[in-house]
């Protein structure tokens, strides 16, 4: 089912988990352990990143350094399946533009369409370390913009081949990512907003957010968002803080702020345990009142750690 039919015939907040794929060499028990304890929970859908190559430098016998592409983290497509099959719930792979050609692409997206997966969430994705800015693969997408596209030509049964005949149709529910605070690139949020009508306009059909630790930045976007024509279901993402080195690495990386209370509360935290103890209070805080406004789906970034994703959707669903 697609998540915006999930939304329409829900009748309350849902709650939902992204998950990453375990890293090259590790089965999937890991993530089946991690799911399991939240099925109680009943996520209509399960997100399951994707990640793109990085690329590791060799010494040869000769002396020179090899460039050598490798993924950390495959197998978002077996995974996604794995998922369905095991838990009978909708699973929704990310599809990013980096480190893919188009036609590569194409092939992701034929492969889980037959697979009976339902929903996309299109993302440019990120630079790899080493290159510091974005870097389109050769003949790939540059933007999210472009991915969008390609996926909406496929639902429209048009295909990179155009000698392609009657071609069978995908139905893909495509979610993009919206930016409370802004994308970093982005200059202004009027420009942040711009491109997210866009891609709405194209075909986007619902908006999961970037991470956020101040309710009111969300209320804020989605009003605005709304008064700039964006109609489609905005569901928030949140993440619990719980070691000290996320104080000040989550600021710089995803370009969000901490509110003074939070900052206050972790100021006095002495370990990780302590900052763990606030971070999931100050989440379960930001569930209720998201919940209470009526939002249509709490969506966890749970890194694979069950444990603090259980406490809070327990104290708030």
């Amino acid at each position: 089912m697609k998540v915006v039919d999930h939304i329409k015939n829900a009748k309350g907040t849902l709650f939902s988990i992204e998950i990453l794929p375990p890293l090259k060499g590790q089965d999937i028990k890991s993530i089946f352990d991690a799911i399991e304890p939240l099925m109680e929970f009943k996520p209509p859908f399960i997100d399951v990143t994707y990640h793109r190559e990085e690329y590791l430098y060799k010494k040869r016998e000769n002396g020179y350094l090899e460039k050598v592409a490798t993924r950390k983290r495959p197998g978002t497509v077996g995974i996604c399946a794995a998922i369905m099959n095991r838990f009978q719930v909708d699973a929704v792979p990310h599809i990013i533009c980096g480190g893919f050609s188009k036609e590569e692409t194409e092939n992701a997206l034929i492969d889980l369409s037959f697979l009976g997966v339902d929903n996309v969430l299109a993302l440019r994705g990120d630079a790899i370390k080493s290159e510091g800015v974005f870097v389109p693969e050769k003949n790939g997408n540059n933007y999210a913009t472009d991915l969008i596209e390609q996926i909406t030509n496929m639902n429209k049964g048009r295909y990179l081949d155009d000698e392609v005949e009657n071609a069978a149709p995908s139905n893909f529910c495509i979610g993009v990512a919206g930016y409370p605070e802004k994308h970093f690139e982005a200059p202004n949020m009027k420009s942040d907003i711009k491109y997210l009508k866009q891609k709405v306009e194209m075909g986007a059909e619902y908006v999961v957010t970037q991470m956020f630790f101040d309710n009111s930045k969300y209320f804020e976007f989605v009003e605005t968002c709304r008064k700039e024509g964006i109609q489609v279901p905005i569901i928030p993402g949140l993440k619990p803080l719980t070691t000290k080195s996320q104080i000040a690495a989550l600021p710089r990386i995803f370009n969000i702020d901490l509110p003074n209370d939070f900052t206050d509360a972790l100021d006095k935290c002495k370990d990780n345990a302590a900052v763990k103890e606030v971070g999931t209070e100050w989440c379960i805080q930001q569930s209720k009142e998201l919940k209470a406004a009526g939002v249509p789906v709490l969506h966890y970034y749970s890194m694979g750690k069950s444990d603090i994703i259980k406490t809070i959707a327990s104290a708030v669903f």
